[in-house]
């Protein structure tokens, strides 16, 4: 008799009473349906919503590499459009905010200003509880609210819990916004960097900057500070006749004036943390504050060009916003000149507030890479020095660096460059086992990872890669790194936090993972909105996220535990219905669990994932 064990290679092993195959999987889903169709995606016939392929075995004498390359990695075939809206008539934002002002343009604003015009046509409400009103004492989005019967008068009023409200007025859940007026500096190039081009005058000159930078860590101990007491003395009163590079209000202090030291910028204890990567898409804030309920002791905000940030574009700054719950936060730059990265450095460092920057010298995509950025930083080192040292030069919170083993699958650089990056003054070092080249096709290098981290010490190291149970932890502490980075293994189970830190497999209940999307569904409605375009929105990084969270396999269905990140789940029959649906690779499976969370999809809504369905198509 044919058991569960013996299976195709690369395929997960479920107990045998759970397996079924793809015809009676879908036949299913499909008696639940209830006899409701999904309309979504599944309509255009042309949209690849259907259940990707099953992954053939490498053969020695395969030689059809063009399939391979066009079916793996980035969706690049996903058409690049701008956002949508669903409705066909919006309501002036003088109305919603009940403004006693009429609105500036008059008769030539292109929203409507008629109240019973627009409820006419409003798509009919989600719910009978507002989050976002339970929760603040008012709903700022008032009638255009999916939630609006919660919080509207019979008169069409918005109502409002002062109490409430009072209370979350003087709590700032959500920190680093964009401030107009620097907004509006940063479009009119008006904005001072004169830390970076101090730095920048430097290596202009043809100075090498390791000098300056290696003295000043030199000299951070008390001690050598007494030595050269002179020096310091004549360095400050130099400083004391420049203008502070910052206006200030009210008597400037020391601090504004006198260039914090190395040996005083703020200091932040990685050591035997869980830190949770900076993941493009799916690592917003919504999904940060998910992680760290289930116990990720380090955030990081996803990938930010700098040139962006530069030019004042609101969409990268939204990057940078932090959670009052992220009690350690860093944000992930990417550039690929020292110019640019310092000074984005130095306008990060006066105007939000982060623990600590990071700079993306791993990322792999195309995009970035053709330019130099991304991996292509480590096989440029003189531009990555100056980068490195340029941004420290300006920042006063830790400067951390994230790599891959190389670029090339069979070449790796890192143990190389992780000297030099000592040298020029990094406080963390994350290293990912795999190269741009090789992306997800093996696993990840941990043996060479613990060589890194021997070579990196007394720096700290964080391993990354492969990580989905507590077992994957365990060993991969014993290579003696400082902490480790999830990235995948979070999207796949986001509670993988406290497995590890419980030392135990959760058999998580497909009841309670809907809890957890229902949190981020109403996370979702208070980042981005609780109106239909607030609404869409996140129903789309919903549906983003759940490409990664159906290749979850539940513990109690597994023959053999733990479950691999590279081991595909063959179609099974979950304990409940449920379960079953958030097995589904189906795009149309996935929209129907967001329609239980945030209703049905409108008529004109469409979606590709940014990420391809699996990883192992």
């Amino acid at each position: 008799m044919e058991t569960a064990v013996d299976v195709e290679k690369g395929t997960a092993a479920i107990k045998q009473q759970f397996l079924t195959s793809k015809e009676k999987f879908h036949e299913f889903l499909e008696s639940g349906r209830s006899g409701q169709k999904v309309d979504g995606p599944d309509k255009d016939p042309e949209e690849p919503s259907e259940e990707p392929a099953q992954k053939r075995m490498k053969l020695d004498n395969d030689g059809d590499r063009k399939e391979k390359k066009r079916m793996r990695g980035q969706n690049k075939s996903r058409p690049h459009v701008k956002p949508q809206s669903y409705e066909e008539k919006r309501l002036c934002a003088s109305i919603i905010q009940e403004r006693e002002t009429k609105c500036f343009y008059g008769a030539k604003c292109r929203f409507i200003h008629d109240v019973s015009e627009y409820m006419s046509t409003k798509a009919e409400d989600l719910g009978e509880q507002c989050y976002l009103y339970n929760n603040f004492g008012k709903c700022q989005y008032g009638l255009t609210c999916r939630f609006a019967k919660a919080h509207t008068s019979p008169d069409l009023k918005n109502l409002v819990n002062e109490d409430l409200y009072k209370q979350a007025c003087q709590k700032e859940t959500v920190r680093n916004n964009l401030d107009k007026e620097l907004q509006k500096r940063l479009r009119k190039k008006q904005v001072p960097f004169t830390g970076a081009d101090a730095y920048l005058k430097t290596i202009s000159r043809g100075k090498k900057p390791e000098e300056k930078s290696t003295d000043k860590t030199e000299e951070c101990p008390a001690v050598k500070e007494e030595n050269h007491s002179g020096s310091g003395e004549t360095t400050a009163d130099n400083q004391q006749t420049q203008d502070p590079p910052i206006k200030t209000i009210g008597p400037i202090t020391d601090a504004d004036i006198i260039k914090v030291r190395p040996c005083e910028k703020k200091q932040v204890d990685f050591r035997d943390k869980l830190y949770l990567a900076p993941l493009t898409t799916c690592g917003n804030l919504p999904f940060r504050r998910i992680c760290k309920r289930f116990g990720a002791d380090i955030t990081c905000g996803e990938m930010a060009m700098c040139t962006n940030l530069l030019q004042g574009q609101a969409s990268e700054w939204a990057l940078l916003k932090r959670h009052q719950s992220e009690d350690v936060f860093g944000v992930q730059l990417e550039g690929c000149f020292p110019d640019t990265m310092t000074k984005c450095a130095e306008l990060l460092n006066q105007n939000i507030d982060v623990d600590f920057v990071d700079i993306n010298s791993g990322c792999p995509i195309d995009l970035v890479y053709k330019k130099g950025g991304g991996c292509g930083l480590m096989t440029r080192t003189s531009k990555f020095e100056q980068i490195v040292r340029g941004m420290n030069s300006v920042l006063d919170v830790p400067l951390t660096v994230k790599i891959r083993t190389g670029v090339h699958q069979n070449s790796n650089i890192a143990h190389k460059l992780i000297p030099e990056l000592k040298k020029w003054g990094v406080s963390l070092i994350t290293l990912h086992g795999r190269s741009r080249e090789q992306r997800y096709t093996k696993l990840a290098d941990w043996e060479y990872i613990n060589t890194c981290s021997n070579i990196a010490a007394p720096v700290p190291l964080f391993g990354n890669g492969d990580i989905l149970s507590y077992e994957d932890a365990m060993k991969a502490r014993e290579t003696g790194v400082s902490g480790l980075m999830v990235a995948r293994g979070a999207l796949f189970k986001p509670w993988l936090f406290t497995e590890i830190k419980e030392n135990r497999h959760w058999d998580i209940s497909s009841s309670e993972r809907l809890d957890i999307l229902r949190d981020f569904t109403n996370y979702g409605l208070e980042h981005w909105g609780s109106d239909t375009q607030g609404v869409e929105k996140t129903r789309n990084f919903m549906l983003e996220w759940l490409s990664f969270l159906c290749r979850y396999i539940p513990v109690g269905l597994l023959e053999k535990l733990p479950q691999k990140i590279n081991e595909r789940p063959p179609f099974f029959m979950g304990r409940d219905y449920m379960e079953t649906l958030m097995a589904s690779q189906h795009v149309g499976d996935w929209i129907k669990i967001s329609e239980t969370l945030l209703g049905p999809v409108p008529k004109n809504f469409s979606f590709l994932p940014k990420h391809k369905a699996n990883a192992y198509k």
